[in-house]
């Protein structure tokens, strides 16, 4: 092989390395897609398949669960002990306490897809920045707002945050990335003229 097509050879071993290492290194997203029935994701179960099988599919590897609280389960206690990084290799939080705390990094600009899609937020058309939770700013379960655990996709409500710390009013609640305001209903419908679409985070568990 001519000196040329190795020295290109190499270069294009090298441009596609830190992609492969960014997407092995992720361990946490935005799910790029929701399961298109409204709040009904198959409850806790599902959800965590959801994540899993949307993170099999962009090569990344370990065990994934849904940021979601539901009956007697907080989403806090169902992620690991952190640190988190999106594909890119950004970390989002250290730990628990940062990732609840002031100093995370959940914006707009890092709670990427698992294809290190940006979620369409506030200012966009449409509007998708409310990210089911159905937790309190400290990642504990908010009492009636699960939408039945995840099984409803008609009445009842869903706690929702914000990935792109934005709100109509400068408000803390408006600014939170888990809890921001009850969704207007369970059905795909409500969720979307909250300003959502029924995505929800991932985090790799170990």
């Amino acid at each position: 092989m001519k000196p040329i097509a190795l020295a290109a050879s190499a270069a294009l071993l090298l441009a596609g390395t830190p992609a492969t290492f960014a997407q092995d290194a992720m361990s946490f997203f935005v799910t790029s897609v929701g399961l298109g029935d409204g709040a009904n994701l198959g409850g806790l179960e599902g959800a965590d398949a959801h994540c899993q099988q949307l993170a099999e599919a962009a090569g990344a590897t370990g065990q994934w669960h849904a940021y979601l609280s539901a009956e007697g389960v907080n989403a806090r206690d169902r992620i690991g002990s952190g640190p988190w990084t999106n594909v890119k290799g950004e970390v989002v939080a250290n730990s628990i306490d940062e990732l609840h705390g002031d100093s995370n990094n959940i914006t707009k600009a890092t709670a990427l897809t698992e294809t290190g899609g940006t979620v369409a937020g506030r200012g966009d058309e449409p509007n998708q920045h409310d990210i089911l939770t159905g937790s309190n700013a400290d990642g504990t379960l908010s009492s009636g707002n699960t939408c039945g655990d995840w099984t409803l996709n008609g009445e009842g409500t869903a706690m929702v945050g914000h990935h792109d710390r934005m709100g109509p009013e400068d408000l803390a609640t408006g600014k939170s990335w888990n809890a921001a305001h009850p969704s207007r209903g369970c059905g795909q419908e409500a969720l979307i003229g909250t300003g959502g679409n029924g995505y929800f985070y991932c985090f790799r568990v170990e």
